[in-house]
């Protein structure tokens, strides 16, 4: 990437980016012409990366690109105490063994995203683990239970009458002394960490060093268009997921998150993106960008001709197998962990019951957006919409939401298009 000035660099770093703290230190340091060691920390929670993650891996790249340094922290030991940031109750920390498990997966997944040879993997069990009892309670005397607690999370546990572990309060710390350990310019984290962060520049300075620049990104909203990206919600889009399963979730989002996903996900400049909206308001269809942010996608995380493929297979699977223009219309609410297929199938009346779904299941007679599915235990996200079939004549057009979106319905209770409401519904679908 050429950039000519360092206001051309702060714009570019400045896409898509909620908070930066403080924009006159970040443009003195550009300024500068030195390489700046931009430090960002992912504990390893879980195996795999999903879309959210790379939120921050794609600010990496950029700066990446403007020929600075990504340091890819992997928090091998604070996942050992659990990030309390946004929690209401005590987090459950991981063993060692699951720790290290996840860690190996994060160092092949990363440079599908970042460019290898300007990046540093580091884990901070390599400074941490060698420091003495000493050392941590000199780290601990830089800060303040008042100040912990002027954090929302810890603030609402502590008058809501819920328990904090004494290591909770250890993780702001840590995660501010690995700034410390590797001289941070710039740290990059989401919304949500923006307390830690200030911690790092706080604790830069009282060992000397200048303190860092702090750079927020928003959270990504998951399929649902409501909660945050995460593997345990089932609203999520694995950077490992097979091409066609990538290509239909993410032609299955709303068109107004499409251009949450297009600023924070795309390379594409910001010129182009609101040109297509430009394009939207005179009546184009937005499919046909979605269309254009699935293959980007896929093609980035896989290759263009997987992506291409992708989206022939997408389209086969309506154009053909007899898929009807006239169905139900259903909206289901799942909850936490997305909806158990063989309820589905059961709650939008394609079967008699749960054992009659997974019964038609292992015959091989169900099907979605026309693909056949042999998976008992499957779980439908919330934020999608699919079109299903049992058998060959029973077919339901079927929206997952979160139970958070229809207030005062339960979870798994359903409505149901009928008539011209059906056809409105249809149309409000875009594929």
């Amino acid at each position: 990437m050429a950039i000519a000035t360092a206001a051309d660099a702060l714009e570019t770093i400045a896409r898509g980016a909620h908070e930066i703290l403080l924009g006159s230190e970040l443009k003195e340091r550009l300024e500068s012409g030195r390489p700046l060691r931009v430090k960002a920390g992912f504990d390893p929670t879980a195996p795999d990366l999903h879309l959210g993650h790379t939120v921050l891996l794609n600010k990496l790249r950029q700066f990446q690109a403007l020929g600075h340094e990504a340091i890819f922290l992997i928090g091998d030991f604070t996942a050992l105490i659990g990030d309390p940031s946004g929690r209401t109750i005590m987090r459950k920390p991981l063993t060692r063994e699951e720790v290290e498990a996840n860690a190996r997966t994060y160092k092949d997944q990363i440079f599908k995203v970042l460019d290898p040879s300007k990046t540093s993997v580091v884990f901070n069990s390599s400074w941490m683990g060698r420091m003495h009892a000493a050392d941590l309670v000199r780290l601990a005397s830089h800060h303040t239970v008042a100040r912990m607690l002027e954090r929302d999370d810890f603030k609402t546990r502590y008058e809501g009458g819920h328990p904090i572990g004494v290591h909770e309060f250890l993780y702001p710390l840590i995660q501010a002394y690995d700034s410390v350990a590797l001289k941070a310019d710039v740290e990059l984290g989401g919304t949500d960490q923006k307390f830690n962060l200030l911690v790092g520049r706080q604790l830069q300075v009282a060992y000397g060093q200048e303190p860092q620049v702090v750079l927020t990104m928003p959270i990504l909203q998951g399929l649902d268009g409501v909660q945050k990206m995460s593997k345990s919600l089932g609203n999520y889009v694995g950077i490992n997921e097979p091409p066609n399963e990538m290509f239909g979730k993410l032609m299955s989002i709303s068109d107004e998150l499409m251009w949450r996903y297009l600023e924070l996900l795309s390379s594409r400049p910001m010129a182009e993106i609101e040109g297509w909206k430009h394009q939207v308001q005179g009546g184009a269809n937005p499919r046909d960008f979605k269309v254009l942010l699935a293959e980007e996608i896929v093609s980035r995380f896989h290759d263009q001709s997987e992506a291409e493929q992708a989206h022939h297979d997408f389209v086969e699977r309506f154009r053909h197998g007899a898929i009807p223009d006239e169905m139900p219309v259903v909206e289901l609410l799942a909850q936490e962990g997305g909806y158990p297929i063989a309820h589905l199938l059961k709650d939008a009346d394609l079967t008699e019951s749960a054992t009659a779904s997974v019964r038609m299941i292992t015959q091989l007679a169900v099907r979605i957006d026309g693909q056949r599915v042999d998976d008992v235990s499957l779980r439908i996200p919330a934020g999608s919409t699919h079109v299903y079939q049992v058998g060959k004549r029973r077919f339901a057009r079927v929206t997952v939401k979160a139970a958070a979106n229809l207030m005062g319905q339960k979870a798994g209770a359903k409505t149901r298009g009928a008539g011209k409401k059906k056809k409105a519904a249809r149309r409000n679908v875009t594929r």
